[in-house]
């Protein structure tokens, strides 16, 4: 992997964000362009879903962080494909694809497949992994459901078999943020004396983040599932969206409500980092909705959150609402993961961006162009595992995530990131 490091330095030179500082670049600077090796250059990269939000924005992302890349919309809308293909410009094209039929699938598979057409809560098979290996193709999704990232982790040896590389929750949250727990984990072991012993993930958004109804059907369906948590080693269950913390995202977010969510990344980070006590909470503001999720949950049976089609049912009826409060609530992001080791150590890394929607397709992007580059070994993989993002290679994996955010840092103590005002009399704060 040393081609991987020199590569590493070649970028920081040009796009100048480290982790250990707040200093990320701004919008207008964004896409910045690398060159792939020459082996992977001109590959072609199916983008399932990205006639919708987040696969939109990871093609647009692609497109602009490598014009070595031939992008193939894939959808089953022909307009809207035909539309993304304009906004994309050369070195793109639209394929009819249906996510469920293996045979247009295989068709129109090649080097690489991005799998952002979700949901994938309550999907009964992996048909996109599995038609990716039949075809001897690259594969990465943005799965947040832990259910299916586990039954794609049980192809782990048949693509070792096919020498293919693939990666399961690779998105944003979880993606990204397992990455920046794992970079926490390696740090903590290498410089502290003590041991990591607990791993929390705290995610907020606003609104839905401007990510389209497929966020919200996702929102739904996980409220219908029991929470999976870990404490000191030992698998426990708690109801979804409880255990409401006050967390503060730092900058430009200030202090947010969030609540426990069953995520993927609070099974696959215990099992992988070894942190004993391990758990996942979620936010969203206007307040309202964080109240509304809360009575869901409360009023309605899990039977009809887990059922698929009355979801549907619920965001076509919740949708019109949900984008007009959207539209002054805005779409900014963050993510803060926190690291609490035995001998009293305790690290955060903070990653917040104004847009979810562009946010996503980087996060995505970056994980597509690690497999490209060679830094993902055959096999099926969760993010923070050393096969699926070399060491060496995750500084440069969050750097391409991270472009556009207004506060990124890593292995930081919370004191030094966090918004504290404190009161000087007659209602004035500083």
């Amino acid at each position: 992997m040393a081609g991987a490091s020199v590569h590493m330095q070649h970028l920081n030179s040009r796009v100048g964000v480290t982790m250990a500082t707040a200093t990320t670049p701004t919008d207008t600077q964004i896409g910045t362009r690398v060159q792939l090796p020459e082996k992977t250059r001109n590959s072609r990269v199916l983008v399932l879903g990205a006639t919708g939000r987040v696969g939109g924005s990871t093609a647009i992302a692609l497109s602009k962080l490598c014009s070595d890349l031939q992008i193939v919309v894939g959808g089953r809308n022909r307009e809207k494909g035909v539309n993304m293909v304009a906004t994309l410009g050369r070195n793109s094209e639209f394929s009819e694809v249906d996510v469920n039929n293996v045979k247009s699938l295989e068709a129109a598979l090649k080097d690489l497949v991005v799998h952002a057409a979700g949901p994938f809560q309550q999907a009964e098979k992996c048909t996109v992994l599995e038609a990716a290996l039949e075809t001897k193709t690259a594969y990465v999704d943005v799965c947040d459901d832990t259910a299916y990232s586990q039954r794609a982790k049980s192809f782990k040896n048949s693509a070792i078999a096919a020498n293919i590389p693939a990666i399961t929750t690779g998105g944003i949250y979880p993606g990204v943020s397992n990455v920046m727990a794992a970079e926490l984990v390696r740090a903590a072991r290498s410089e502290s004396k003590g041991t990591p012993e607990r791993l929390r993930f705290y995610y907020y958004t606003a609104g839905t983040g401007g990510a389209g109804p497929t966020i919200l059907a996702t929102s739904f369906l996980l409220l219908g599932e029991e929470v999976v948590a870990f404490n000191k080693g030992e698998k426990i269950k708690l109801k979804p969206y409880s255990g409401m913390l006050e967390i503060d995202f730092g900058k430009g977010i200030g202090k947010k409500d969030v609540y426990l969510l069953n995520l993927p990344e609070v099974s696959s980070t215990h099992e992988v980092l070894g942190v004993p006590t391990v758990s996942a909470r979620f936010g969203t503001s206007p307040f309202f909705w964080n109240w509304g999720m809360a009575i869901m949950t409360s009023l309605l049976p899990p039977e009809l959150l887990r059922d698929r089609s009355k979801v549907q049912q619920m965001v076509e009826l919740f949708d019109p609402v949900v984008r007009q409060v959207d539209s002054f609530a805005g779409e900014r992001v963050s993510m803060r993961v926190d690291l609490e080791c035995s001998d009293g150590r305790n690290t955060v890394g903070i990653f917040s961006h104004k847009r979810l929607s562009v946010s996503v397709g980087y996060a995505a992007a970056a994980f597509v162009m690690a497999i490209l580059e060679g830094s993902t070994q055959p096999g099926v993989w969760f993010p923070e595992e050393n096969e699926g993002i070399a060491i060496e290679a995750r500084e440069l994996l969050l750097e391409r995530a991270a472009q556009g955010t207004f506060n990124f840092v890593m292995n930081k103590p919370s004191w030094m990131v966090e918004t504290n005002p404190k009161e000087l009399g007659l209602g004035i704060y500083v």
